[in-house]
């Protein structure tokens, strides 16, 4: 049997020997190779709200997205239908986003699946029916699903708004577009992230997912703190921008939106509440602001990027 000293020198040659094989070329860009890229901590995308005051079109809008270095987008509905009235096919408009190397990250639509009136929400489900049967040609796996048409009166019945939500999920299914149930700080109902994840969670479908909004947030007063109660599977897109300083959240609007970090909003805390390791989160830049409107949309879109990764960066 060899003493403890002599196998202790053995094995030191052993490390030794392989600790210069590990630092050949070849080795070391094997080992690289095998070690996995790590994540990117959110998705930059553009809201077409941040220029939609310009009154571009459609295709105009993309075109800007993308030279303005996005490679996601948040379409509107009304904008996308507009581009079919007037002679464009989803076909084209698929087209189009794969030649500027765009993806639809989300979609806004106004369908009025939530309310009451039994005639009033069976079209709206039709409308979202083919709105979402319209995302899915362009690739877009997911759609918004605000509280329209119940936002004058309060008293909604949460638990009927979570059987509805439910009812749109399964729509969803048969389309692949996913509703995300998007909270609305000035309405009567579901204004509070108690309430949108409250219908969430009581749809009782895997697939419930909730869309948030750091003005809603304010707008609702919901504290962001509580955004981890939400957890991170429930989030998939956010709504960034920022609020100025002095107005209060009863009487601020959605023109008072300001570009992220540009205002008082908890920015940072907000996006370590959010991030998600697993899976990045999109984040969408959605301002109305008319100070924006009225300057060049390419730079308006640059500089929310610009302000978006500032916020970002010691993620």
């Amino acid at each position: 049997m060899k003493s403890q000293p002599e196998s202790r020198r053995n094995a030191l040659k052993v490390l030794g020997a392989t600790a210069g094989i590990a630092l050949l070329p070849g080795a070391v860009k094997a080992a690289s190779a095998s070690t996995p890229a790590p994540k990117p901590n959110f998705i930059y995308c553009l809201n077409m709200s941040t220029i939609k005051g310009h009154k571009l079109g459609f295709i105009k809008e993309l075109e800007v997205a993308s030279k303005a270095g996005f490679r996601s987008v948040e379409i509107w509905m009304d904008s996308l239908q507009a581009y079919l009235d007037s002679g464009g096919t989803l076909a084209e408009a698929k087209k189009r986003l794969d030649g500027l190397g765009l993806k639809v990250e989300n979609a806004i639509g106004f369908a009025q699946w939530i309310v009451d009136d039994d005639t009033a929400r069976t079209k709206g489900m039709e409308l979202l029916k083919r709105e979402m049967e319209m995302l899915a040609q362009l690739g877009c796996h997911r759609t918004a699903a605000p509280p329209v048409g119940a936002t004058q009166e309060p008293g909604l019945d949460l638990k009927k708004a979570a059987e509805r939500y439910r009812a749109i999920l399964e729509l969803g299914e048969k389309t692949g577009v996913v509703p995300q149930l998007e909270l609305w700080g000035f309405s009567k109902n579901l204004s509070r992230l108690s309430e949108v994840t409250y219908v969430a969670i009581e749809s009782g479908h895997p697939s419930a997912r909730v869309l948030l909004d750091v003005y809603h947030l304010y707008r609702g007063d919901s504290s962001v703190d509580s955004l981890p109660l939400v957890g991170n599977t429930a989030i998939e897109v956010f709504h960034v921008n920022d609020y100025p300083a002095n107005i209060p959240s009863a009487t601020i609007t959605d023109a008072d939106r300001v570009y992220t970090g540009d205002g008082v909003a908890l920015i940072s805390r907000i996006l370590q509440y959010i991030h998600n390791p697993e899976k990045p989160v999109v984040l969408s830049l959605e301002v109305f602001n008319k100070e924006y409107y009225a300057q060049d949309p390419l730079k308006v879109a640059q500089a929310g990027l610009a302000k978006m990764k500032a916020a970002t960066r010691s993620m």
